[in-house]
């Protein structure tokens, strides 16, 4: 009976003695409470699209494949827009032609160089017209940008002056020269010009180049494909340039000041306390943002975006890779 008294008595104290050290330690453990906040490494993408639509001539790069700022990254060929700029520029020689035809007061076939500028000017009138249709029904259908209405809309006004202009300078000639011949002469010319250098303009798009070195992260179209105005054709990331994005809510913002360092772990890289540097703090959207602090009543907590550029080269960070900090919340340093 003793023997049974001794080893419920030593159970008992050793029972005891292990609640005691779990309460020490759980009290040890809440003094020490920290807070893991998991980031993203970033870098900023530029969609390569261009104004001339057409079908894509070469694709020069590979999805995966450096380039340097200036390389020819794509070319597009539009047989439609080369054939204006050839009709553009036949107006604008037929124009100072007879610009300088006027200047030298001559009078020989001036009716009949200004009929055929005429004639010129209102098929291209008609051209631009059924562009400019077509393309405010896309604009209406949100397809094409804003910009690309406006260009065609420019030209399309531009038709129309021209045909006007060089329908008066035909009164003009069947009436007989005038004092304002060789100024109205002039404006045709310049206007054809212009139309011309507009044309020219949307050719000058035929080659897309790289804004950036970086990195082809995505190739859209294809050798053959149709290319539209404003098409996204491929994504060049800026890899040399990448930071890092983390989401904190406010009450946790007291940790994180601008300009400040703060040290971050790398799984992918196997790196540890990597130093970045905050340039940005700003408050995220009001959707999907906000937190109670209580289950009923208290208040709801913002979410802040904190960017962070690190503080010298870290070879092979790349986007997507996941970064670590741990705040200490007692002691409110990171």
């Amino acid at each position: 009976m003793k023997t049974s008294n001794k080893i419920l008595f030593t159970a008992f104290i050793v029972i005891l003695v292990a609640l005691l050290i779990l309460s020490i330690l759980g009290i040890f453990l809440m003094n020490e409470k920290y807070v893991v906040l998991q980031g993203q490494i970033e870098a900023e993408e530029y969609n390569i699209s261009g104004l001339l639509p057409g079908r894509i001539d070469n694709v020069y790069v590979k999805k995966g494949e450096h380039v340097e700022e200036g390389d020819t990254l794509v070319h597009i060929v539009s047989k439609e827009i080369i054939a204006e700029y050839e009709a553009q520029k036949a107006l604008e020689n037929a124009a100072f032609l007879q610009s300088e035809k006027i200047d030298a007061g001559s009078r020989k076939q001036l009716i009949s160089i200004a009929k055929e500028l005429w004639d010129g000017t209102k098929a291209d009138l008609k051209l631009a017209k059924t562009t400019y249709v077509r393309i405010k029904a896309l604009y209406d259908d949100s397809i094409v940008s804003m910009q690309r209405k406006d260009e065609v809309e420019a030209i399309y006004k531009s038709a129309v002056a021209a045909e006007r202009a060089a329908y008066y300078q035909y009164q003009i000639a069947t009436e007989g020269a005038q004092e304002q011949d060789k100024a109205s002469a002039k404006a045709m010319a310049v206007a054809a010009q212009n139309n011309s250098e507009v044309v020219k303009a949307l050719l000058n798009d035929a080659k897309l180049t790289s804004p950036i070195s970086g990195e082809v992260a995505t190739i859209a179209l294809n050798k053959g494909e149709l290319s539209s105005i404003g098409t996204p054709i491929m994504t060049i990331i800026d890899i040399e340039n990448p930071y890092l994005v983390l989401n904190v809510r406010e009450d946790l913002l007291y940790n994180f000041k601008m300009g400040n360092d703060i040290l971050c772990d790398i799984p992918a890289l196997a790196l540890k306390n990597v130093p970045f540097t905050i340039n940005y703090i700003s408050p995220l959207g009001s959707f999907a943002t906000w937190k109670a602090t209580k289950e009923s009543g208290g208040y709801d907590l913002r979410t802040f975006e904190i960017q962070a550029v690190p503080k010298y080269k870290i070879d092979n960070l790349r986007p997507g890779m996941s970064a670590l900090i741990q705040l200490g919340i007692e002691n409110g340093g990171c």
